[in-house]
């Protein structure tokens, strides 16, 4: 695995880098600087106070954080989050409370997203009149299950 430098410029005094809880973490913890209060169904997006320069050939993929899912119901509504390569604005969380009947509330520098940094190809796309023949064909969306 390569390490790199990805510049962040930190936007807003509660602004916090992205942070690794360990070593051997794929996701960067992402903070909010704003207190967050989501009623049931709710969603908001989240500021982060900070926007990163990744380089050409790179995404930035915006995760849930399982503790928060599995306690509080808390998700992203687009998950996962894309980040593209060429985008310098404020990273924002698109988060929603799942949970059927408790407000979600967390106060401002409290960890709302994983940050997971990955190469990506950019293919070229051309048309065709077919594809060749495969064993699953156009079986999909659980053709596989019961």
């Amino acid at each position: 695995m390569s390490n790199f430098q990805i510049d962040v410029v930190l936007l807003h005094p509660l602004a916090q880098l992205p942070a690794f809880a360990h070593d051997t973490d794929a996701g960067a913890d992402l903070t909010s600087i704003e207190d967050i209060s989501l009623a049931p169904g709710e969603r908001m997006l989240v500021r982060t106070g900070l926007s990163i320069a990744l380089p050409t050939g790179y995404v930035g993929l915006v995760h849930p954080r399982s503790g928060l899912a599995a306690k509080s119901g808390l998700s992203i509504v687009n998950a996962p989050g894309t980040i593209d390569a060429g985008y310098r604005g404020e990273i924002l969380v698109n988060l929603i409370n799942l949970d059927r009947s408790e407000t979600v509330e967390l106060p401002a520098g409290s960890r709302i997203a994983q940050l997971v940094i990955q190469q990506c190809e950019t293919p070229t796309f051309t048309q065709t009149h077919q594809h060749d023949e495969t064993d699953r064909g156009l079986n999909g969306h659980g053709s596989t299950g019961v």
